[in-house]
């Protein structure tokens, strides 16, 4: 950064980057006390935001320069390449908050966009209670694009746990798993049948009293570590 600039980001094209790689809108007031250029925006990014937010956006940013020749090219670039990337380490090693990596933008689409941004926000803030009514779309959304990767018909009144298990039966089908990998993998099909219950009953869906957010933060970790594993098998398949 210097004099205001970013690499060789345009103000549009440094929010769009924003916007798709980070899930924030880097034009947000939030981010205007220190000035209006794309460079002060970006320190009061790094000043406010969650060290897994910044450690994401460390990443990306840094992934972005990579492509471009007249950075790459620059004698003290892989310096500067092993401080970045160690920075955003360090950073995820610090935070306690919920990784946000097993949720992917699996298919180009407005509704899930808005969905991983308003999860990871709610996450950054530390409320993993408001993120729980958000993520049960997810899984929606998440588990019908994965019975269509795999051909599997599914109607829409299924419930979440109805398409997990037909998921889970189309997995044990056509890919070896260990016995207690198998055993994990199958009592999923509960857990989202209880997720069921939870959003209707103690998420913002309805006018309810919230769960309590030790338990809501146990119960994003553990989903997340269902949707990171099946997120892992299918990119071995299909690619990321």
């Amino acid at each position: 950064m210097g004099g205001g600039y970013v690499l060789h980001f345009s103000d549009r094209t440094i929010a769009e980057f924003f916007q798709d790689e980070v899930g924030v809108d880097l034009y947000d007031e939030r981010y205007a006390f220190n000035g209006q250029s794309k460079a002060k925006r970006l320190r009061a990014f790094l000043e406010v935001e969650d060290e897994r937010v910044v450690a994401r956006c460390l990443r990306a940013l840094w992934a972005h320069r990579e492509t471009l020749p007249v950075y790459a090219q620059k004698p003290d670039h892989e310096r500067l390449k092993a401080a970045v990337l160690d920075l955003a380490d360090r950073l995820e090693r610090g935070s306690d908050l919920p990784l946000m990596d097993a949720l992917d933008r699996f298919k180009p689409d407005l509704t899930l966009d808005e969905l991983i941004e308003g999860i990871s926000r709610d996450i950054s803030a530390d409320k993993p209670q408001v993120a729980l009514d958000r993520l049960h779309t997810y899984c929606m959304k998440k588990f019908t694009h994965l019975l269509d990767q795999n051909g599997v018909a599914w109607n829409a009144e299924e419930p979440l746990n109805s398409r997990v298990g037909k998921y889970v039966k189309e997995l044990e089908r056509r890919h070896p798993l260990q016995e207690m990998t198998k055993q994990i993998v199958k009592s999923s099909i509960t857990v989202f049948d209880r997720f069921n219950s939870v959003r209707n009953n103690k998420t913002l869906a309805h006018d309810n009293e919230l769960l309590d957010p030790r338990e809501a933060r146990f119960l994003f970790d553990s989903i997340s570590a269902i949707l990171r594993f099946f997120r892992s098998i299918e990119s071995a398949r299909f690619g990321p």
